[in-house]
């Protein structure tokens, strides 16, 4: 495919016009990579820093947040391909230290129907709010750099009332994934970096994606994320780009870029990673919200058809990744703004969201409907 320069958006103005309309709703900067029929467009919109005119960088590191699931997930799969684990199988033969209730599977962890308290904490149907792990506003900013295992998280989210009954309902919770992680681990006796790497980052050559664990750092180049929070009554912007993601471990703590993230979900969705079988379980999804196994299923309306995804938002760092059934198409993006306790980009972000698939997959015609993390 032919790489079009941001510098040349003139080719693809609908595509440069709408990240620099995302800039204006707020965002501090936009990179997005367009994979289609007409080539690979790239470009780039807004600030690379705050405060700063030097343009964001069109494939430079960002935090994926919750993308991270669908690693995971297609990790769990290609190690069921292999005999490994049972899909079916109770977590508890395989972590049976947390003394999980055996009726919770494989399957359920990656399809948030587990019914376990999510270690970030819940929002109820009644209103209520239930804390779990520090996230937001002075107290995680202070404690930023803090290291959390992921055991800790998990005894954290058993020490709550579970949601439901394993496998009557569906609520998503990022301690789906760091049991996931988990399991993955314990049956191969390596990290998941180390499996990571074995069985998707070597065979796709896939060089700038980082499962970094309790590290701060985050690979040059990258664009700068922050957070805005009141301190004594003042309000104050801290440049987050650097911090521990292990409050949130495999719920959401990847690093990428626009380029290894459209070299990952195209192959995916192609049919070039997992066996058909398991590519089908992973992309049939569940009444509720049409989560499958670590993947949404979408369906953009006339036109555009069902597409793939699974977006993420971490700390002032939102990745966008998109796709074809076929693979043939894909939209991935990371979008860096001012983030703070109060999630005001939310509505900016699903927006955001809808603008660029309506762009990307139905030909500006349609009104997708609105997208989930």
């Amino acid at each position: 495919m032919s790489i079009i320069p941001s510098d040349q958006g003139q080719n693809r103005p609908e595509l440069q016009k709408a990240i620099e309309e995302i800039v204006e709703s707020g965002f501090l900067g936009v990179q997005l990579r367009v994979n289609d029929e007409q080539g690979e467009w790239v470009g780039s919109a807004g600030a690379r820093e705050l405060g700063q005119s030097g343009k964001p960088l069109t494939n430079g590191h960002f935090r994926i947040g919750s993308s991270t699931k669908n690693f995971v997930a297609t990790l769990v799969l290609l190690l069921v391909a292999e005999g490994r684990i049972g899909l079916d199988a109770p977590v508890d033969d395989y972590l049976p230290e947390f003394g999980l209730d055996r009726r919770i599977t494989v399957r359920m962890l990656l399809q948030h129907t587990s019914g376990i308290f999510n270690h970030t904490g819940e929002l109820y149907e009644d209103g209520t709010i239930v804390l779990g792990v520090p996230w937001q506003g002075k107290e995680w900013v202070d404690n930023r750099f803090k290291t959390y295992l992921p055991e800790e998280l998990v005894r954290l989210s058993l020490s709550k009332p579970a949601r439901f009954a394993p496998g009557t309902g569906w609520s998503y919770a990022n301690t789906n994934y760091v049991l996931a992680r988990l399991v993955i681990e314990k049956v191969t006796g390596r990290t998941f970096a180390e499996e990571l790497q074995r069985l998707i980052l070597g065979p796709l050559r896939m060089t700038g994606t980082v499962a970094p664990g309790a590290s701060p750092e985050i690979p040059e180049p990258h664009n700068h994320s922050y957070y805005r929070y009141e301190d004594a009554g003042q309000e104050r912007t801290v440049d987050v780009t650097r911090h521990n993601p292990s409050w949130v471990s495999a719920g959401g703590d990847m690093i990428s870029t626009t380029q290894d993230l459209h070299t990952y979900f195209s192959a995916l969705m192609a049919g070039r990673l997992l066996p058909a079988e398991l590519l089908t379980e992973m992309r049939t999804p569940e009444a509720t919200v049409g989560y499958g196994l670590g993947v949404f299923a979408q369906d953009t309306g006339p036109g555009g058809g069902t597409v793939f995804h699974h977006n993420g938002a971490t700390m002032g760092s939102v990745a966008l990744m998109y796709s074809t059934p076929d693979g043939s198409k894909t939209l991935t993006a990371g979008l860096t703004c001012v983030d703070d306790a109060d999630l005001s980009m939310a509505p900016a972000f699903h927006k955001a969201q809808q603008r660029l698939v309506n762009e990307v997959f139905c030909g500006g015609q349609a009104d997708p409907g609105q997208s989930t993390t």
